[in-house]
Protein backbone atom coordinates (compact mmCIF):
# COMPACT_ATOMS: atom_id res chain seq x y z
CA UNK A 1 0.00 0.00 0.00
CA UNK A 2 1.37 3.67 -0.57
CA UNK A 3 2.20 5.20 2.51
CA UNK A 4 1.20 8.89 3.53
CA UNK A 5 4.23 10.00 2.46
CA UNK A 6 3.73 8.74 -1.31
CA UNK A 7 0.27 9.69 -2.19
CA UNK A 8 1.29 13.16 -3.98
CA UNK A 9 3.47 10.85 -6.48
CA UNK A 10 3.31 12.15 -9.45
CA UNK A 11 3.06 9.48 -12.32
CA UNK A 12 3.04 9.76 -15.95
CA UNK A 13 2.13 7.16 -18.26
CA UNK A 14 3.24 7.77 -21.81
CA UNK A 15 2.17 5.24 -24.56
CA UNK A 16 3.66 5.47 -28.21
CA UNK A 17 0.47 4.70 -30.45
CA UNK A 18 0.07 3.64 -34.17
CA UNK A 19 -3.37 3.19 -35.14
CA UNK A 20 -4.60 2.05 -31.84
CA UNK A 21 -7.77 1.44 -32.80
CA UNK A 22 -10.63 1.03 -30.70
CA UNK A 23 -9.60 -1.24 -28.28
CA UNK A 24 -7.20 1.81 -27.09
CA UNK A 25 -10.01 3.35 -25.36
CA UNK A 26 -10.36 0.63 -22.91
CA UNK A 27 -6.75 1.31 -22.17
CA UNK A 28 -7.24 4.74 -20.82
CA UNK A 29 -10.57 4.23 -19.39
CA UNK A 30 -8.81 1.48 -16.97
CA UNK A 31 -5.92 4.01 -16.22
CA UNK A 32 -8.38 6.47 -15.20
CA UNK A 33 -9.68 4.09 -12.87
CA UNK A 34 -6.47 3.41 -10.94
CA UNK A 35 -6.44 3.94 -6.90
CA UNK A 36 -3.02 5.58 -7.99
CA UNK A 37 -4.16 8.23 -10.51
CA UNK A 38 -1.84 9.07 -13.44
CA UNK A 39 -1.06 12.82 -12.87
CA UNK A 40 -1.01 12.86 -16.73
CA UNK A 41 -0.95 10.38 -19.79
CA UNK A 42 0.89 11.56 -22.83
CA UNK A 43 0.56 9.31 -26.03
CA UNK A 44 3.16 10.22 -28.39
CA UNK A 45 1.61 8.96 -31.66
CA UNK A 46 3.08 8.06 -35.06
CA UNK A 47 0.67 10.19 -37.74
CA UNK A 48 -2.28 7.42 -37.56
CA UNK A 49 -4.87 7.12 -39.45
CA UNK A 50 -7.96 5.58 -37.65
CA UNK A 51 -8.45 8.50 -35.04
CA UNK A 52 -6.25 7.44 -32.55
CA UNK A 53 -4.84 11.11 -31.49
CA UNK A 54 -8.41 12.47 -32.12
CA UNK A 55 -9.97 9.67 -29.70
CA UNK A 56 -7.32 10.38 -27.02
CA UNK A 57 -7.64 14.24 -27.01
CA UNK A 58 -11.51 13.25 -26.52
CA UNK A 59 -10.26 10.75 -23.04
CA UNK A 60 -8.34 14.12 -21.83
CA UNK A 61 -4.95 12.86 -22.79
CA UNK A 62 -2.29 14.57 -23.44
CA UNK A 63 -1.31 14.01 -27.60
CA UNK A 64 2.33 14.43 -29.06
CA UNK A 65 3.02 13.55 -32.63
CA UNK A 66 5.94 12.26 -34.36
CA UNK A 67 6.76 11.35 -37.72
CA UNK A 68 6.38 7.75 -38.42
CA UNK A 69 9.38 7.70 -40.73
CA UNK A 70 11.18 9.05 -37.27
CA UNK A 71 9.76 6.53 -35.18
CA UNK A 72 12.07 4.21 -32.49
CA UNK A 73 11.73 2.57 -29.86
CA UNK A 74 13.89 4.64 -27.53
CA UNK A 75 14.00 8.11 -29.03
CA UNK A 76 10.51 8.28 -29.46
CA UNK A 77 10.03 7.53 -26.17
CA UNK A 78 12.90 10.03 -24.53
CA UNK A 79 10.95 13.04 -26.63
CA UNK A 80 7.40 12.30 -24.69
CA UNK A 81 9.69 12.21 -21.04
CA UNK A 82 10.91 15.19 -22.09
CA UNK A 83 7.49 16.68 -21.85
CA UNK A 84 6.33 14.79 -19.07
CA UNK A 85 5.84 16.75 -15.80
CA UNK A 86 6.09 13.77 -13.28
CA UNK A 87 8.78 12.10 -10.57
CA UNK A 88 7.90 8.47 -12.18
CA UNK A 89 7.39 8.05 -15.76
CA UNK A 90 5.29 4.50 -16.91
CA UNK A 91 6.00 3.41 -20.29
CA UNK A 92 3.13 1.09 -21.82
CA UNK A 93 2.48 -0.38 -24.86
CA UNK A 94 -1.46 0.56 -26.87
CA UNK A 95 -2.13 -3.55 -26.57
CA UNK A 96 -1.86 -3.80 -22.87
CA UNK A 97 -4.78 -3.41 -20.67
CA UNK A 98 -4.07 -3.19 -17.03
CA UNK A 99 -5.25 -5.86 -14.86
CA UNK A 100 -6.80 -4.38 -12.01
CA UNK A 101 -7.25 -0.84 -10.46
CA UNK A 102 -4.04 -1.18 -8.51
CA UNK A 103 -1.88 -1.58 -11.18
CA UNK A 104 -0.10 1.58 -10.87
CA UNK A 105 -0.04 1.45 -7.04
CA UNK A 106 1.85 -1.37 -7.09
CA UNK A 107 3.94 -0.70 -9.99
CA UNK A 108 5.31 2.63 -8.55
CA UNK A 109 5.52 1.15 -4.62
CA UNK A 110 9.11 -1.12 -5.03
CA UNK A 111 10.33 2.45 -6.10
CA UNK A 112 9.03 4.32 -3.42
CA UNK A 113 10.50 1.25 -0.64
CA UNK A 114 13.85 1.54 -2.19
CA UNK A 115 15.92 4.71 -4.05
CA UNK A 116 18.03 2.10 -5.18
CA UNK A 117 15.30 0.85 -7.07
CA UNK A 118 15.97 2.17 -10.63
CA UNK A 119 12.58 0.77 -12.29
CA UNK A 120 9.98 -2.28 -12.22
CA UNK A 121 8.03 -3.77 -14.01
CA UNK A 122 4.39 -5.63 -14.63
CA UNK A 123 4.04 -9.01 -14.49
CA UNK A 124 2.13 -10.12 -18.31
CA UNK A 125 -1.02 -12.28 -18.15
CA UNK A 126 -2.19 -13.70 -21.66
CA UNK A 127 -5.41 -12.46 -23.62
CA UNK A 128 -7.70 -15.43 -22.76
CA UNK A 129 -7.62 -15.91 -26.45
CA UNK A 130 -3.64 -16.66 -26.77
CA UNK A 131 -2.80 -19.78 -27.96
CA UNK A 132 -0.94 -22.45 -25.65
CA UNK A 133 2.70 -21.70 -26.40
CA UNK A 134 2.42 -18.15 -26.26
CA UNK A 135 0.61 -18.68 -22.60
CA UNK A 136 3.54 -21.04 -21.56
CA UNK A 137 6.15 -18.53 -22.97
CA UNK A 138 4.32 -15.66 -20.55
CA UNK A 139 3.98 -18.27 -17.91
CA UNK A 140 7.81 -18.69 -17.81
CA UNK A 141 8.80 -15.19 -18.54
CA UNK A 142 6.90 -13.33 -15.82
CA UNK A 143 5.60 -15.72 -12.91
CA UNK A 144 3.67 -15.23 -10.05
CA UNK A 145 6.49 -14.29 -7.60
CA UNK A 146 8.12 -10.91 -7.50
CA UNK A 147 12.26 -10.20 -7.83
CA UNK A 148 14.24 -8.00 -6.91
CA UNK A 149 17.57 -8.27 -9.39
CA UNK A 150 21.29 -6.65 -9.10
CA UNK A 151 24.55 -6.79 -9.91
CA UNK A 152 24.94 -9.63 -7.09
CA UNK A 153 22.66 -11.82 -9.61
CA UNK A 154 24.31 -11.79 -12.57
CA UNK A 155 26.21 -14.67 -12.46
CA UNK A 156 22.83 -16.69 -11.43
CA UNK A 157 20.78 -15.39 -13.94
CA UNK A 158 23.03 -13.94 -17.21
CA UNK A 159 20.75 -11.30 -19.45
CA UNK A 160 17.61 -12.17 -17.32
CA UNK A 161 19.46 -9.75 -14.66
CA UNK A 162 18.74 -6.85 -16.95
CA UNK A 163 15.24 -7.84 -18.34
CA UNK A 164 12.07 -5.47 -18.38
CA UNK A 165 9.53 -4.60 -20.48
CA UNK A 166 8.08 -1.67 -21.59
CA UNK A 167 4.90 -2.89 -21.98
CA UNK A 168 4.40 -1.87 -18.60
CA UNK A 169 7.44 -0.69 -16.58
CA UNK A 170 7.90 2.46 -14.21
CA UNK A 171 10.93 4.35 -14.02
CA UNK A 172 12.09 7.07 -10.98
CA UNK A 173 13.02 10.51 -13.21
CA UNK A 174 15.93 11.15 -11.73
CA UNK A 175 17.66 8.08 -12.69
CA UNK A 176 16.37 7.89 -15.99
CA UNK A 177 18.25 10.72 -16.70
CA UNK A 178 21.27 10.28 -14.26
CA UNK A 179 21.49 6.95 -16.62
CA UNK A 180 21.24 9.21 -20.20
CA UNK A 181 17.84 8.06 -20.96
CA UNK A 182 16.86 5.34 -23.63
CA UNK A 183 19.29 4.32 -26.33
CA UNK A 184 18.54 5.76 -29.56
CA UNK A 185 18.24 5.46 -32.35
CA UNK A 186 17.06 1.76 -31.48
CA UNK A 187 15.40 -1.03 -33.03
CA UNK A 188 14.57 -3.24 -29.89
CA UNK A 189 15.36 -3.69 -26.51
CA UNK A 190 15.46 -0.19 -25.31
CA UNK A 191 14.04 -1.43 -22.23
CA UNK A 192 16.61 -4.14 -21.32
CA UNK A 193 19.38 -2.08 -22.16
CA UNK A 194 18.29 0.83 -19.58
CA UNK A 195 18.07 -1.57 -16.65
CA UNK A 196 21.38 -3.03 -18.07
CA UNK A 197 22.57 0.18 -17.57
CA UNK A 198 21.17 0.73 -14.63
CA UNK A 199 22.14 -2.44 -12.55
CA UNK A 200 25.98 -2.13 -14.07
CA UNK A 201 25.90 1.31 -11.92
CA UNK A 202 24.41 -0.67 -8.76
CA UNK A 203 20.73 -0.03 -9.23
CA UNK A 204 18.29 -2.72 -8.74
CA UNK A 205 15.32 -3.58 -11.28
CA UNK A 206 11.96 -5.14 -9.60
CA UNK A 207 9.83 -7.37 -11.31
CA UNK A 208 6.50 -6.23 -9.47
CA UNK A 209 5.16 -9.37 -9.79
CA UNK A 210 1.61 -8.15 -8.44
CA UNK A 211 1.42 -5.54 -10.84
CA UNK A 212 -0.50 -7.24 -13.76
CA UNK A 213 -1.23 -6.23 -17.01
CA UNK A 214 -2.88 -8.47 -19.88
CA UNK A 215 -0.41 -8.73 -23.08
CA UNK A 216 -0.20 -11.25 -25.69
CA UNK A 217 0.55 -11.81 -29.08
CA UNK A 218 0.15 -14.95 -31.66
CA UNK A 219 2.46 -14.13 -34.48
CA UNK A 220 2.78 -16.06 -37.25
CA UNK A 221 6.35 -17.56 -38.02
CA UNK A 222 7.16 -14.66 -40.00
CA UNK A 223 6.35 -12.26 -37.57
CA UNK A 224 8.65 -14.40 -34.78
CA UNK A 225 11.24 -13.98 -37.45
CA UNK A 226 11.43 -10.48 -38.06
CA UNK A 227 10.76 -9.66 -33.88
CA UNK A 228 14.01 -12.27 -33.52
CA UNK A 229 15.93 -10.45 -36.32
CA UNK A 230 14.76 -7.58 -34.83
CA UNK A 231 16.17 -8.45 -31.38
CA UNK A 232 19.80 -9.67 -33.05
CA UNK A 233 20.49 -6.26 -34.81
CA UNK A 234 20.02 -4.11 -31.11
CA UNK A 235 21.87 -6.74 -29.39
CA UNK A 236 24.91 -6.46 -32.40
CA UNK A 237 24.90 -2.87 -31.34
CA UNK A 238 25.36 -2.93 -27.63
CA UNK A 239 27.69 -6.34 -28.18
CA UNK A 240 28.96 -6.17 -24.44
CA UNK A 241 26.33 -7.58 -23.39
CA UNK A 242 25.82 -10.80 -25.58
CA UNK A 243 27.98 -12.99 -23.15
CA UNK A 244 25.64 -12.31 -20.37
CA UNK A 245 23.01 -13.99 -23.05
CA UNK A 246 25.08 -17.37 -22.38
CA UNK A 247 24.21 -17.67 -18.77
CA UNK A 248 21.27 -20.42 -18.23
CA UNK A 249 20.92 -20.08 -21.91
CA UNK A 250 17.26 -19.18 -21.09
CA UNK A 251 15.87 -19.82 -24.53
CA UNK A 252 16.51 -23.45 -24.52
CA UNK A 253 14.99 -23.68 -21.51
CA UNK A 254 12.09 -21.89 -22.57
CA UNK A 255 11.52 -24.37 -25.15
CA UNK A 256 12.24 -27.29 -22.88
CA UNK A 257 9.44 -26.10 -20.71
CA UNK A 258 6.87 -25.89 -23.60
CA UNK A 259 7.73 -28.76 -24.85
CA UNK A 260 7.59 -30.45 -21.49
CA UNK A 261 3.90 -29.17 -21.27
CA UNK A 262 3.20 -29.86 -24.03
CA UNK A 263 3.73 -33.84 -23.76
CA UNK A 264 2.43 -33.66 -20.31
CA UNK A 265 -1.04 -32.26 -21.69
CA UNK A 266 -0.81 -34.88 -25.14
CA UNK A 267 -0.45 -32.11 -27.10
CA UNK A 268 1.97 -33.52 -29.51
CA UNK A 269 0.28 -32.19 -32.68
CA UNK A 270 1.86 -28.84 -31.45
CA UNK A 271 5.30 -30.09 -30.95
CA UNK A 272 6.02 -29.38 -34.78
CA UNK A 273 4.62 -25.33 -34.66
CA UNK A 274 6.62 -25.17 -30.95
CA UNK A 275 10.14 -26.34 -33.40
CA UNK A 276 8.94 -24.22 -36.30
CA UNK A 277 8.72 -20.86 -34.24
CA UNK A 278 11.69 -22.02 -32.15
CA UNK A 279 13.77 -22.25 -35.59
CA UNK A 280 12.32 -19.36 -37.22
CA UNK A 281 13.53 -17.25 -34.07
CA UNK A 282 17.27 -18.64 -33.80
CA UNK A 283 17.99 -18.16 -37.52
CA UNK A 284 16.40 -14.38 -37.30
CA UNK A 285 18.17 -13.70 -34.53
CA UNK A 286 21.29 -14.99 -36.06
CA UNK A 287 21.36 -12.87 -39.23
CA UNK A 288 20.30 -10.03 -36.88
CA UNK A 289 23.69 -10.95 -34.51
CA UNK A 290 25.33 -10.67 -38.58
CA UNK A 291 23.12 -8.08 -40.07
CA UNK A 292 26.16 -5.62 -40.59
CA UNK A 293 27.44 -8.24 -43.84
CA UNK A 294 23.62 -8.18 -45.35
CA UNK A 295 22.55 -5.18 -47.84
CA UNK A 296 20.28 -2.46 -46.47
CA UNK A 297 17.43 -3.82 -48.67
CA UNK A 298 17.24 -7.30 -47.23
CA UNK A 299 17.74 -6.11 -43.44
CA UNK A 300 14.96 -3.78 -44.10
CA UNK A 301 12.93 -6.59 -45.81
CA UNK A 302 14.00 -9.45 -42.31
CA UNK A 303 12.74 -6.58 -39.94
CA UNK A 304 9.79 -5.78 -38.16
CA UNK A 305 10.10 -2.16 -38.12
CA UNK A 306 11.25 -1.35 -41.93
CA UNK A 307 11.31 2.61 -41.39
CA UNK A 308 13.87 2.94 -38.83
CA UNK A 309 16.84 1.14 -41.25
CA UNK A 310 17.36 5.02 -43.12
CA UNK A 311 17.59 6.14 -40.28
CA UNK A 312 19.79 4.28 -38.21
CA UNK A 313 22.32 3.82 -41.27
CA UNK A 314 22.04 7.29 -41.43
CA UNK A 315 22.74 7.90 -38.13
CA UNK A 316 25.20 5.66 -37.21
CA UNK A 317 26.65 2.46 -39.00
CA UNK A 318 28.29 0.84 -36.49
CA UNK A 319 27.30 0.31 -32.83
CA UNK A 320 25.36 2.55 -30.55
CA UNK A 321 27.19 1.23 -26.96
CA UNK A 322 25.20 1.82 -23.99
CA UNK A 323 27.07 3.42 -21.23
CA UNK A 324 27.87 0.94 -18.09
CA UNK A 325 30.72 0.90 -15.66
CA UNK A 326 33.34 -1.94 -14.91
Amino acid sequence: MLTDRSTNVKVSVIIPTLNAGLEFVELIQRLQKQTLLPYEIIVMDSSSEDGTPERALQLGTRVLTVLRSEFDHGGTRNTAAAQAKGDFFVFMTQDALPYDEQLLEKLVQPLLDDARTACSYARQIPYPHAGILERLARASNYPREPRLKSKADIDQMGIQTFICSNVCAAYRRETFYEMGSFDAPVIFNEDMFMAATCVMNGYSIAYAAEAGVYHSHDYTLMQQFRRFFDNGVSMCRNEWIIPFSKVGKPGFKLVKTQLQCLLKEHRYHLIPVLFAESAAKLIGYKLGIKHKRLPVFLCRYFSMHKLIWDRMHRVNDASTPMKRTG
